[in-house]
């Protein structure tokens, strides 16, 4: 896909003219949809496209259309709760569907249920509570994501200082970044015993003033080394904590 960034105007369906500057149905199969383009779906829109997406960026506010019109490669002003308008964009052509509306929840909830009417298989949106998000998964929302819960409980975890980086796989199974402890400094990763005594697995290593390689039982801990570990979360933060 093409990563250049081009410029589309924006129309509103105001007045009752038809929204254009939106792909024709044979583009959108291989774009994402993103509706509500505030600062979540504003930030995850333009990382879509600098990951080589093609993204059409649609919402109700003129000012966050024109602010992201050298940004995305389509920008469309429209009402995402509108089934008439979102299907007017060639919304039901998209695989692939971003409800990025969060303050607003009646407009995300009748913008999720839109999508699902016009029979998009992948729709992630955002919750900002946890009945928020029940409704939006009873109405069909196949991923729901709580942006300020999720990055609380990550930083929750940093800062204690004792962790670089924490990432949650799963209900207790973590992603935990830390430097070498002390006492393996100088070992091989396959003399420490790091896996029988904590029950987790390194997955790279990071030595001081390099990039991150593969970890292997011949690897040499060094002084300053970053870690990768992955296991249950409380093993893997108690590792952690020995730093």
């Amino acid at each position: 896909m093409a990563r250049r960034r081009r410029r589309r105007g924006s129309q509103a369906t105001a007045g009752g003219r038809e929204p254009t500057g939106a792909p024709t149905p044979a583009e959108a199969g291989s774009q994402i949809l993103v509706l509500g383009l505030g600062r979540f779906g504003g930030a995850l829109a333009q990382e879509l496209v600098d990951l080589g997406f093609e993204v059409l960026g649609v919402d109700v506010d003129e000012r966050l259309v024109q602010g992201h019109a050298e940004l995305l490669t389509h920008v469309v002003q429209a009402d995402t709760t509108d089934p008439a308008a979102l299907r007017q964009l060639g919304a039901g052509d998209f695989q692939s569907a971003v409800v990025g509306i969060g303050t607003n929840i009646e407009a995300s909830i009748l913008t999720t249920a839109a999508l699902v009417d016009l029979g998009v298989p992948n729709i992630w949106a955002k919750a900002v509570t946890e009945s928020h998000g029940r409704i939006l998964e009873r109405v069909g929302a196949n991923r729901v994501v709580f942006p300020e819960h999720d990055m609380g409980q990550r930083v929750a975890h940093l800062v204690s200082g004792r962790m670089l980086d924490w990432f949650q796989l799963d209900e207790n199974f973590a992603l935990v970044e830390t430097v070498v402890p002390k006492e393996f400094v100088g070992m091989t990763l396959g003399d420490s015993g790091l896996r029988a005594r904590f029950d987790l697995t390194v997955v790279c290593v990071k030595p001081a003033g390099q990039g991150f390689t593969y970890a292997t039982a011949e690897t040499v801990l060094a002084e300053g080394d970053v870690l990768v570990v992955a296991g249950r979360q409380d093993k893997a933060e108690r590792f952690a904590h020995m730093t």
